[in-house]
């Protein structure tokens, strides 16, 4: 059995402090449940997570998205979105245009047939995470999203702290 760094910290639990067995404990459900979706996604729909996720802030955008704010959205780079579209483009989910202000700049939206296959796939996204958390009562969830909350801003702050020291 392959061990987690979760389970290593909690087995040597003197040497790491609580705020790092809390790191681990979150990057080890964070990476439990990625691997569960994009699992899923691949053995379902014969999509990537990265396609889904764009797709998905496209859903938003019905009048479609420059490819810098859907980077931004996304967190990755240009080229990272520039690849994904590509091959979104060629399986008639994307159309992509030059945009009417600039003509530098080209707007992604979703087709008519993209939006209606990633409505499928959102539907049954939303049914896979309900169930990945089945486990937790409601309070639970309540409070799990109350402490997050915390953990977040936490997070935030102290990367301003560290951003404004710079």
């Amino acid at each position: 059995m392959i061990l987690d760094s979760e389970t290593k910290a909690v087995e040597l639990p003197h040497e790491h402090g609580d705020e790092l067995r809390l790191w681990l404990r979150l990057l080890t459900c964070t990476t439990l449940i990625e691997g569960e979706v994009r699992s899923r996604l691949r053995e379902r729909f014969d999509v990537t997570l990265p396609r889904f996720d764009l797709m998905a802030q496209l859903d938003k955008a019905p009048e479609g998205m420059t490819l810098s704010d859907v980077s931004k959205r996304m967190m990755v780079s240009n080229g990272n979105v520039t690849g994904l579209v590509e091959r979104l483009v060629e399986s008639g989910h994307l159309d992509r245009r030059t945009s009417d202000t600039d003509r530098r700049v080209q707007v992604i939206r979703l087709t008519k047939a993209g939006r209606v296959e990633f409505r499928k796939m959102a539907a049954e996204h939303e049914s896979w995470i309900a169930d990945i958390f089945s486990d937790l009562a409601p309070k639970d969830v309540r409070e799990l999203m109350r402490l997050l909350a915390k953990t977040k801003a936490s997070a935030q702050k102290s990367a301003t702290a560290r951003a404004s020291s710079c």
